[in-house]
């Protein structure tokens, strides 16, 4: 088929996970359900942080962005993806696509800026107690997650600019359940050398570094545990770095094992449903880890959800942790 300039292309076609009709009532309610509980886990998160006052702490204050950067990259991909199988249709609008790239980008990147942030602050907290609040003092800590904004909002504007620039056929085909760039470039028309050049060194850089600073910190939690000679103050370090080390082995976990299936088996299908782990259960799972592993979590929302036993006694102010 002749290619088309892309300003005549109206839509893509996304192929979704399965073209089975059998399977997508099953597809809708499996989706419908791992979005509601990411939602509503996230929201919960949030809303616990910022009612309780002994969780404003920069530890907190990046939980509860990372809470919300994970309600938005969700809510990026799943509810067209729902709307496409209600209505039995596969098309999402070239602008669409554009915007579902756009964002998806820039909140991933976001949830990988911020795990490391986080690294940052429990290295900080470890390692330098004394100096802990006069560091991680609330400027920083606004400035930190102002800059990876600012940052990954950048990449995924420079990533759609060069989209701009490629030529697709009419009712071109994606098979994938949203716009993922590697797709999009994979079915384009035209020379997509640029793009791929600054897919690859832009992934490597935004890997790279984030990865590093997560190895750095930690390398210096453990020399910090190991000369300390606290049993009660091992516990608590562990305690504390416990959630996040489980939230960035499932992220950067399920995103290595996507592109290393995709190497092996280089099935567009299979790299679709690889693809769920990151996009949908990851975030899902991320509000689970915190509430289970951390008893300051646990007792605010307790406190969110039953408002009327924390007042057993009396409803003075709740006690220091």
């Amino acid at each position: 088929m002749a290619a088309e300039n892309h300003t005549e292309i109206s839509e893509f076609l996304l192929l979704g996970l399965s073209e089975d009709p059998e399977l997508q009532p099953l597809l809708f309610g499996l989706f419908l359900s791992m979005y509601l509980v990411t939602v509503f886990g996230n929201l919960l998160i949030i809303l616990a942080v910022s009612s309780d006052a002994h969780l404003h702490t920069p530890m907190y204050f990046f939980l509860s962005n990372l809470s919300f950067v994970d309600i938005c990259f969700t809510s990026t991909t799943v509810p067209k993806m729902l709307v496409n199988i209600d209505a039995q249709s596969k098309d999402i609008s070239y602008m669409g696509c554009l915007f579902q790239m756009y964002f998806f980008m820039m909140f991933g990147g976001l949830d990988n800026f911020l795990l490391t942030v986080m690294a940052f602050d429990r290295f900080v907290a470890i390692c330098h107690p004394l100096h802990y609040t006069v560091i991680m003092n609330p400027r920083l800590c606004a400035l930190l997650v102002l800059m990876s904004w600012c940052i990954m909002s950048l990449v995924a504007l420079v990533h759609v600019l060069l989209i701009l620039r490629l030529t697709f056929s009419l009712e071109t085909e994606i098979p994938h359940f949203f716009c993922e760039l590697a797709e999009v470039l994979e079915v384009a028309h035209s020379d997509t050398l640029i793009n791929n050049i600054c897919l690859y060194v832009l992934a490597v850089l935004l890997g790279v570094f984030p990865v590093s600073g997560i190895l750095f910190s930690y390398s210096k939690i453990v020399s910090s545990l190991m000369r300390m000679s606290s049993t009660a103050g091992k516990n608590k370090a562990f305690s504390t770095c416990g959630s996040h080390l489980c939230v960035v082995s499932l992220f950067y976990g399920t995103g290595l094992g996507v592109y290393l299936s995709s190497a092996v088996t280089p099935s567009s299908q299979s790299s679709a449903i690889a693809s769920v782990m990151y996009t949908v259960v990851t975030p899902m799972l991320n509000p689970f880890i915190y509430s289970l592993r951390n008893k300051h979590v646990k007792v605010a929302l307790g406190r969110l959800l039953s408002p009327a036993t924390s007042c057993l006694g009396h409803c003075g102010p709740p006690r220091q942790m």
